[in-house]
């Protein structure tokens, strides 16, 4: 791509260039196989653009940075944190490297969300990018790059999936609600489906991706495990006492609450379910997530807190020699730990505080852990 970008580039004027390409990537550098997470070969979006100044590459860093972020909490549920990534854990080749990083609380392993880098000028000395600015001068044009993989789909799955199957957010859901008849002996199961189509179409004309389960050869309670199991967020139950009384009964998939709603607030009730069920998804995830976070200012702590799997906030002095000390340390069947990231919301650093691992003057706070 970049000896194409040599060719491209002439002047200011052919500035800034940003492209995204969705493409597959193989990875023969691979240990421990596991869905989604970590494949021999994934779908990623990855952007690559080049600027004039540096300060325009800072300033999309943070922009793309912060649409990741997004998507993980907005979308996804998921709850990240936003920080920097240290000179080992960077991306080989690049300036610097922002990340937004999650966390699994059941296997007490952070995982990399989705990373923003500014590549500096380093790649286009290689690849000769030059551009000639508005005074006549030729520079080295500065770039960045950015990615986002199928990787996220395994994280939602394991942050919010339970013994029933995948637990989804409305938002990303491909299907929101289901609705599921619930005939009796003796009735008449085309009135039945009539209220479905009925609801149906209510809840379609409020924008709702909605699916009918009229399949005649399952009874109601198979079709409810099979839709727990496919992670819908909202059922509704449709019975013979439900037509008569004019209403429908609600069943979310986040905490299983029921409740019967009328009919002519069936489709309202429905859209502010699912805003609950996305804002709760999200707040049960942050609120397990930051117990997860262990602050501490002492070797015995961090080791402590890391055997409980707990990402640790630890005081370090921003030496790469003490990290890679660090990972021999730690090292051990379940992996070694590293730094995530240094969070970009720092808390107060007191004077005199020192590295947990080395006794130097810390620097700033790093948030540690093992992660996939």
């Amino acid at each position: 791509m970049y000896p194409v970008f040599a060719k491209w580039i002439r002047g200011h004027r052919d500035l800034p260039l940003r492209l995204n390409q969705w493409c597959n990537v193989v990875r023969w550098e691979f240990k421990h196989p596991t869905p989604f997470i970590r494949s021999r070969e994934f779908l990623w979006q990855e952007g690559h653009t080049a600027f004039a100044t540096k300060e325009e590459a800072d300033e999309e860093v943070k922009i793309v940075l912060e649409l990741y972020r997004k998507i993980y909490e907005e979308y996804l549920a998921v709850p990240v944190v936003k920080g920097i990534k240290s000179e080992v854990e960077k991306f080989a080749g690049g300036l610097y490297t922002t990340t937004v990083e999650a966390f699994i609380p059941n296997t007490g392993r952070g995982i990399q969300g989705a990373t923003s880098h500014c590549l500096g000028q380093n790649f286009s000395k290689m690849f000769e990018i030059f551009f000639e600015d508005d005074k006549g001068e030729r520079s080295l044009v500065w770039q960045n790059s950015w990615a986002f993989t199928t990787r996220v789909i395994g994280v939602m799955v394991m942050i919010h999936g339970d013994d029933k199957g995948l637990v989804l957010p409305p938002k990303v859901a491909t299907v929101q609600v289901v609705i599921i008849p619930v005939p009796y002996k003796n009735v008449d199961f085309n009135q039945m489906l009539d209220a479905c189509n009925e609801v149906s179409q209510k809840l379609e004309s409020a924008g709702l991706r909605v699916k009918q389960d009229t399949r005649d050869n399952y009874p109601p309670g198979w079709k409810y495990s099979d839709w727990e199991l496919k992670g819908v967020p909202l059922r509704i139950e449709i019975g013979p006492k439900d037509i008569e009384n004019k209403q429908v009964r609600m069943v979310r998939r986040d905490n299983f609450e029921k409740e019967d709603v009328p009919l002519e607030k069936v489709a309202q009730r429905a859209a502010d379910l699912l805003d609950e069920i996305q804002a709760n998804l999200f707040k049960k995830a942050k609120e397990v997530r930051d117990l997860c976070i262990k602050k501490v200012f002492t070797w015995e702590d961090f080791i402590e807190a890391l055997n409980d799997k707990k990402m640790v906030l630890a005081p370090w002095c921003d030496d790469v020699e003490v990290e890679e000390d660090v990972k021999a340390r730690t090292k051990g069947d379940t992996g070694a730990a590293k730094t995530l990231c240094m969070p970009f919301e720092q808390p107060d650093l007191p004077d005199g505080t020192v590295c947990f691992a080395s006794g130097k003057p810390a620097k700033r706070w790093a948030l540690w852990g093992r992660s996939y």
